[in-house]
């Protein structure tokens, strides 16, 4: 067994080996200046020819499929990001990990698992990440050995190298739903209810100010496409990013992203001075990627002053959690407010809390909307018009449970009225139970 293990790991190497012999051969008779000029199918072609002419100017003995997988492993190292292709490709994959070179995990449906492909070593993944952060302008060394990126279709991307990664780079990759998910998709998946999706939609209509709280990987960014997706056409929004996920179907849309500083630790554009930038760009809506920090306070004033229907995420296990951040970071600010004015700014400014959470099967969920009340003396007081029930498992270990709606009619309802926006109802009767 062991010797079967080592003639295995030893034909491995050697074809690695080969892979890399023949890359750097065909590294010496490209000629770049050409090669920019060919569409990536002409470009590909003219490659694959040139690999098949090394291979056999070497002699080497391979199968066609060996020597497919050869032509298209050095096209993936020339043309993208060698080994994490296939997997950037592979739609049913959501996230890529990559503990150093020797190690890339995968989710599937919401289960990590250890893919086969690894990268040759921590100099080959190092050069990986150098490829991402040069194509958005940022950089990543050792005097600034973090980095959040995207990839061109949007996905996110972190990578952390040494010294602050102990044992070799590690590269984290979000990737991006290439697939617009529609209001029915999260319905068929038991995301959330058709009745729940059809009061999201009124409250976007409506102009209601819309917090969107969760876990890391719980769904967001989604919920946040997909409520953005029902601002009308003729309204003009600006996205505001650290990295621009987002992907906005109107076309009066404005996105914004922040830009870290340079090498002599100057020209950082926050989040913040693009909040305080846009609210001189005449925004119909301003919708926030992440509230993270001091920004908050910029948020909560463009809510309070006349900027209603604004979206933001931020990360929080619960709406009430969500509240408590809020006022941290608006404290962040340097402002000395009192509590109880500060509580009840943040209570002017924000309408409604989405909770979102991704459940131990993997699955995402909506997990409770709330409207924010107003104060009681020093609280704000919160009100669940809708919450998702878990129940127990089913025999393949999924999630079941039941969307409820609180039995409440929101305060908002009124302005809804008054914006014509009918809504039934038997919307918010308790008695109306969907299992999922």
């Amino acid at each position: 067994m062991e010797a079967t293990d080592r003639t295995m790991e030893s034909a491995i190497a050697g074809r690695n080996a080969l892979k890399q012999r023949i890359q750097e051969r065909l590294l010496g008779r490209l000629d770049f200046s050409a090669m920019s000029l060919l569409d990536p199918i002409m470009l590909r072609a003219q490659l694959a020819m040139l690999v098949m002419q090394i291979l056999e100017e070497d002699g080497a003995a391979f199968s066609n499929a060996d020597r497919d997988e050869v032509i298209n492993d050095v096209m993936n190292e020339i043309l993208g990001l060698g080994p994490l292709e296939p997997l950037l490709k592979d739609e049913e994959v959501s996230d890529i990990l990559v503990n150093t070179a020797a190690r890339i995990y995968v989710e599937r449906s919401g289960r990590l698992s250890l893919s086969p492909k690894r990268f040759r070593d921590n100099q080959h993944l190092r050069d990986a990440i150098d490829k991402i952060v040069a194509r958005v302008g940022r950089r990543i060394d050792e005097s600034s050995p973090m980095v959040d990126a995207r990839l061109e279709d949007g996905s996110r991307v972190n990578a952390i190298i040494p010294p602050l990664a102990l044992d070799g780079p590690i590269l984290s990759i979000r990737k991006f739903c290439r697939e617009r998910l529609q209001l029915e998709h999260l319905v068929t998946r038991g995301a959330l209810t058709p009745e729940i999706g059809e009061m999201l939609k009124a409250m976007v209509y409506g102009r209601l100010n819309i917090l969107i709280a969760g876990g890391t990987g719980c769904g967001k960014t989604t919920m946040l496409n997909l409520l953005s997706g029902f601002i009308p056409a003729e309204e003009r929004i600006i996205t505001i990013e650290d990295a621009a996920e987002l992907q906005l179907r109107q076309e009066h849309v404005v996105r914004l992203e922040t830009r870290p500083s340079n090498v002599e630790g100057k020209g950082e554009i926050s989040q913040r001075d693009l909040v305080r930038n846009s609210l001189r760009m005449r925004p119909d809506r301003i919708v926030l990627g992440e509230v993270r920090g001091p920004e908050a306070l910029d948020m909560l004033q463009a809510m309070n002053t006349g900027h209603d229907g604004s979206l933001a995420t931020i990360h929080a296990n619960s709406a009430r959690d969500a509240v408590t951040r809020i006022e941290t970071m608006v404290a962040m600010a340097g402002l000395n407010l009192p509590i109880h004015m500060l509580r009840h700014y943040v209570a002017s400014a924000l309408d409604v809390i989405v909770h979102l959470s991704r459940l131990s099967d993997g699955t995402r969920k909506l997990m409770s909307v709330q409207e924010v009340v107003g104060m009681e003396q020093d609280v704000i007081v919160l009100q669940e018009i809708f919450r998702f029930e878990q129940t127990g498992l089913d025999e393949s270990r999924r999630v079941r449970g039941r969307f409820i709606a609180a039995g409440v009619r929101p305060h908002f309802m009124a302005r809804l009225d008054a914006f014509g926006i009918a809504v039934p109802p038997d919307l918010f009767d308790p008695k109306r139970i969907r299992e999922v």
